[in-house]
């Protein structure tokens, strides 16, 4: 990249900040707190990659997504998930209408077919119907009777979930959890923030919340992230990330092997260099750090890690070997990378 394109996108990275804080400031008004989920989610949003909330309930995931969608000028759908809920339910069938000149097939599109899709408890179904999502969420496209419909871009799903060891729920599988840019664990609210949310609900006043940010403008920002300079040093950090994630190999920690089953995928890769393109372009810069990457290392790999036998027994969790990892990741490269 030239001089003159680092330019470009230095100036560009001042719009892109002015609708990043529109949209941020428009979620605000319905949801108090959680300011890491809430940016966490606006990453996705501007990468074109889809988010998975997963807390308790009550804690406000369902109304953060619901405000996001409020906030843009996108076609949006939700959808519940339950324990009988259909592939045909999430993705539409063809059903059988009569005419004019007889009867004929038509394709009944469902919910999914939508620019901002809110799938809500998305672990209550059964796994079958959670991977009625899967072509949506990696081609942008649905396949019916051997028809393909082509999903409007943007295209997102913002998923939530309620914790596994929950009654009713059913794990997502790793090929579907592996489609999420993001991971983002919701916890409970503050003293603080807990006060201003009654403040905010049992007062009788809704927020008003106004769309600042359309479709085009969302395409824009995310072709502008891909311009961000990522220095090959800078690649190279994420990248031995992610190889320190796999058991057995060059950069695996001490803890890596001894609790580690498999490790993170290229997309997790994908994910941190992506997600630190957007933090560069908020902070004002054309160019990632290593800072940056290594403040999206949890919501990018925290999904895509399984532990083995030891390490569920023991009671680790995938945060704590990925901080293990953030931690002890020298910034300097000991070798060159291979081609």
């Amino acid at each position: 990249m030239t001089g003159t394109d680092i330019a470009r996108v230095e100036a560009a990275a001042a719009a892109f900040k002015r609708d990043y804080d529109a949209v941020k400031a428009q979620v605000a008004k319905a949801v108090v707190g959680h300011e890491e989920v809430v940016e966490g989610v606006l990453t996705c949003l501007f990468v074109g990659g889809h988010a998975l909330l997963e807390g308790v309930p009550g804690l406000g995931k369902t109304l953060l997504i619901r405000s996001l969608a409020e906030a843009l000028s996108l076609t949006f759908s939700r959808i519940q998930f339950t324990p009988d809920l259909m592939p045909a339910d999430v993705t539409g069938t063809t059903i059988v209408v009569d005419t004019d000149t007889g009867r004929e097939f038509r394709f009944q599109r469902g919910p999914i077919f939508a620019q901002m899709v809110l799938a809500d408890e998305i672990n209550r179904a059964t796994p079958k119907t959670q991977s009625a999502l899967l072509e949506a969420m990696q081609e942008k496209q649905v396949t019916v009777g051997g028809e393909t419909h082509t999903l409007k871009p943007p295209f997102l799903v913002m998923a939530t979930q309620n914790p596994i060891e929950q009654e009713g729920t059913y794990p997502l599988p790793e090929a579907q959890l592996d489609r999420f840019f993001f991971k983002l664990n919701v916890g409970y609210s503050s003293r603080s923030d807990l006060s201003k949310i009654l403040d905010l609900t049992t007062a009788g006043e809704e927020p008003d919340i106004e769309p600042v940010l359309s479709g085009e403008q969302i395409l824009a920002h995310q072709e502008l992230v891909r311009h961000v300079v990522a220095a090959p040093h800078v690649q190279d950090y994420a990248v031995r990330a992610v190889l320190s994630t796999h058991p057995d190999g060059e950069f695996a920690t001490p803890m890596v092997n001894q609790f580690v089953r498999i490790g993170a995928s290229p997309r997790a890769a994908q994910a941190l260099v992506l997600a630190g393109k957007v933090s560069a372009l908020v902070a004002g810069r054309a160019n990632v750090s290593m800072d940056d990457i290594r403040a999206a290392m949890l919501s990018s790999m925290r999904h895509r890690m399984l532990l083995n036998f030891e390490g569920e027994a023991e009671g680790i969790t995938t945060d704590q070997v990925i901080a293990n990892i953030a931690e002890t990741l020298p910034r300097e490269a000991v070798g060159a990378a291979s081609a």
